[in-house]
């Protein structure tokens, strides 16, 4: 892993930079490793996004309406 880091100024709510400030102090960290932890999964999160957007790419789109008569029809609705 890179260990560069860059300096960056961020404005919180003040609630929330309290809270922040608490849960670090419990978890003997620091508010920036929560910062960049959380920032690491929501992009984690965004990558698989895009992963799975590009593997449904090729299927049809189908309207709203045809879905929910389709489900009328079989009965789940």
């Amino acid at each position: 892993m890179d260990t560069a880091r860059k300096r960056a100024t961020i404005y919180f709510d003040q609630k929330l930079h309290r809270a922040l400030r608490r849960k670090a102090a419990q978890m003997d960290s620091s508010v920036s490793k929560l910062v960049n932890d959380a920032v690491r999964v929501a992009l984690a999160e965004d990558a698989e996004d895009l992963v799975a957007f590009e593997e449904r790419r090729r299927e049809p789109d189908l309207d709203f309406e045809t879905v929910v008569a389709e489900m009328k029809r079989r009965g789940r609705l």
